[in-house]
């Protein structure tokens, strides 16, 4: 019985984190271009101004694609102030990702999901996890720095390993109250929107 309760309870979980996504996604899509690149540059100059972006001197980071909070300006800025950058690549046939340091776009091209990818031939692999800051995608996250990605769990694994510090990057009207978590879950250092800093620690 009480495996039975807990299947039900995990079917819930699962249809509510549905709900959730196809919401943001909605809310995304209604963006007008110019909406979005105004909503973009707010949350880059809040991000950039932050203690944690501004010392450090890796920034792991994804590649933004046209539903999520543009980070090409980010990687630009990153790259002037000489940081070392790092971007996500998917390893074939698993759900886990590879981080790699590119110098320029030059150093992408289109990998899995359609995602700009770092070219492995061409970069070198990130292997200390222990430092950096990482910013993380995310459709929604909630106020105490959860989140909800696409659903394919590629940072949740990859943030169970990382140790350094995380900042989330999120349109306001994206925040959710409460997000459905399980115990391995780790909420960002903090939440960045248009609007303000959600810090949790």
């Amino acid at each position: 019985r009480r495996q039975r309760q807990m299947c039900i309870r995990d079917r819930d979980i699962r249809e509510e984190k549905a709900a959730i996504r196809s919401k943001c996604r909605l809310l995304r899509s209604q963006f007008t271009a110019e909406e979005k690149k105004s909503l973009d540059a707010r949350i880059f100059n809040r991000l950039t101004n932050l203690w944690r972006y501004r010392e450090c001197g890796t920034l792991l980071t994804y590649v933004s694609n046209d539903i999520e909070v543009d980070t090409h300006a980010l990687i630009e800025d990153a790259l002037k102030r000489s940081k070392l950058v790092a971007v996500p690549r998917c390893i074939p046939g698993l759900h886990e990702m590879e981080f790699y340091y590119i110098t320029s776009f030059d150093d992408l091209q289109k990998g899995a999901y359609g995602i700009l990818e770092p070219i492995k031939s061409k970069c070198e692999k990130l292997l200390n996890l222990n430092e950096g800051l990482c910013i993380i995608p995310a459709l929604t996250f909630d106020e105490q720095g959860y989140r909800l990605g696409f659903g394919k769990g590629y940072y949740d694994r990859f943030l169970s390993r990382f140790k350094g510090d995380t900042a989330g990057i999120c349109y306001e009207c994206c925040i959710s109250n409460r997000l459905p978590r399980g115990r391995f879950d780790r909420c960002a250092d903090v939440v960045v929107t248009e609007k303000r800093v959600i810090s949790n620690g």
